[in-house]
């Protein structure tokens, strides 16, 4: 038991063992080089209730988005707040958002995932962007550039030369989730190691909640997806 239920092992130099569900539900298992494949299967049988659940959410979101019909009365989520579509509206833009609902004219209905994602993708250079200046500015923190990036299943990461990334679907969150993510990969750009309490103590004096808005993106990430 345990190595059945591994579908992939990626081997690099990264010191900690870590376990990934991938959108397909497969478990994804990112090891040291030397770290033994009984050590690995310990690992997994340790955490076989988190790995079925984190599974079953996969699945679940899975259907969610395949089930999108783009269809009158239908929702989605902007900052948080679940907002209703109109299909079938009047108008020559395809997509259009009037702060209450979203309206999509019926001849560009047909691409109508297409749209969203790219409504949602400028909003989330604009409102992530500016997020990143503010927070940067009480932080102290130096950072180069902003990407937002395609990720279906990481909120956001820092790259080695101070680079942040964030996923458009992290627009769909809260604004104050936002923030934390966004905090999160401030801090890293001074500390890279999760498992140093100097890491999350940093975040926590810049964002004393941020346990509670960890725990949203934990338990609603079904349905931050699309």
């Amino acid at each position: 038991m345990g190595q059945e239920i591994i579908d992939r092992i990626i081997r690099s130099k990264r010191r900690t063992l870590a376990l990934q569900i991938a959108p397909d539900a497969s478990l994804v298992v990112r090891a040291p080089l030397r770290v033994s494949l009984e050590t690995i299967r310990k690992m997994v049988r340790c955490k076989l209730p988190w790995i079925v659940e984190k599974q079953r959410v996969a699945r679940e979101a899975a259907r969610t988005a395949a089930a999108r019909t783009f269809s009158d009365g239908e929702r989605f989520l902007f900052l948080g707040e679940w907002r209703t579509l109109c299909a079938g509206a009047d108008q020559e833009e395809p997509l259009v958002f009037d702060g209450k609902e979203f309206r999509i004219s019926e001849k560009h209905r047909s691409r109508a995932r297409e749209h969203f994602e790219e409504w949602y993708r400028e909003q989330a250079r604009g409102i992530i962007r500016e997020r990143v200046r503010r927070l940067a500015e009480i932080s102290g923190s130096a950072y180069k550039r902003v990407s937002i990036t395609g990720a279906g299943r990481r909120w956001g990461s820092c790259g080695p030369r101070g680079t942040l990334n964030f996923s458009w679907r992290l627009i769909m969150a809260p604004l104050p989730v936002v923030d934390y993510v966004v905090v999160h990969e401030l801090v890293h750009l001074e500390e890279r190691n999760h498992d140093a309490s100097r890491f999350w103590r940093k975040v926590g004096a810049l964002m004393p909640e941020y346990r509670e808005y960890k725990a949203w993106l934990k338990n609603n990430e079904h349905v931050v997806r699309f």
